[in-house]
């Protein structure tokens, strides 16, 4: 779609909402800029970007970016939805809250959520801007995943227009639903790949500090084979040698428990996420 939008950014001095705002102020869609917080307030405004209150900045809006944190994203929405336009979308950057049913509802808005993949592993870089941009939105391209269940196929095509601007350079928006965003996020690459980035720091500080052998050295060495790691593992490029499968089968026996896999059970989902929302349960949206 080539059609210039309106677009508030809700939250935009945010981690995200900044983030988000960095991109969307180079293209040729209007766009307001709403903070509450005065520190955030402060950070919109040394960025050279005009504030607008909240009210006069959704009551316009095609899109609405409610760029906060999940535990207050029911309330904001809350807020923000009774006062926009008919026709008009929601778009949220997380899926926790729309999986639990906490955002505000009206039949004639759409709902969105659009999550980053962030640059791959795998990808390619050519330059030191995308050496440097290991989280995305910068220079380096990646793949975002998106979540619509209300709306038409051309409120989807709008919220795809936004998305891909918002989280440039994209390589492709794929769309899933709103459960299965929310096992790609928290379950997949929170509860597993983020849990093991932080386990294979607390290997790396127990071998250099307990064990005593040299900091470099023990980098070098991890750094090395966490490449292999996972190019074996998720590609398959090279296979595992026999030593390696027998010390893996050890390393899964004494760190994993027998019954990870439930994680993936819907009762596990609703529980991680009521954590993550501060709540005492999760009742998921219909």
């Amino acid at each position: 779609m080539s059609e210039n939008l309106t677009i508030a950014v809700v939250g935009a001095g945010g981690k995200m909402g900044t983030r988000v705002s960095n991109n969307l102020v180079k293209t040729d869609h209007t766009v307001y800029y709403s903070e509450s917080f005065p520190p955030a307030r402060a950070r919109v405004e040394e960025a050279g970007r005009t504030l607008t209150d909240t009210d006069t900045a959704v009551a316009e809006a095609d899109v609405v970016i409610l760029a906060v944190p999940d535990k207050v994203l029911g309330a904001v929405s809350h807020d923000v939805v009774p006062k926009m336009k008919s026709g008009a979308i929601v778009l949220t950057l997380d899926p926790a809250a729309a999986y639990a049913g906490l955002l505000a509802e009206r039949d004639d808005v759409s709902f969105a959520v659009a999550h980053p993949c962030h640059p791959s592993v795998f990808l390619e870089r050519t330059s030191e801007e995308e050496w440097a941009d290991t989280f995305g939105g910068i220079a380096a391209p990646q793949n975002v995943v998106a979540a619509q269940e209300t709306g038409s196929p051309e409120q989807k095509a709008t919220a795809e227009t936004v998305i891909r601007a918002m989280y440039a350079p994209v390589i492709d928006v794929h769309w899933v639903t709103v459960k299965q965003l929310a096992v790609l996020e928290p379950t997949l690459v929170e509860t597993v790949a983020c849990m093991i980035g932080a386990l294979l720091n607390e290997a790396l500080q127990e071998t250099v500090h307990t064990v005593g052998v040299p900091e470099e050295a023990a980098k070098a060495m991890l750094y090395g084979h966490v490449q292999i790691a996972l190019v074996n593992g998720l590609r398959g490029d090279h296979p595992f040698s026999e030593a390696c499968l027998i010390a893996m089968d050890y390393g899964k026996d004494t760190i994993v428990k027998d019954d990870w896999k439930r994680i993936f059970d819907d009762r596990e989902l609703d529980g991680n996420i009521a954590r993550m929302l501060h709540l005492d349960s999760v009742k998921p949206a219909s």
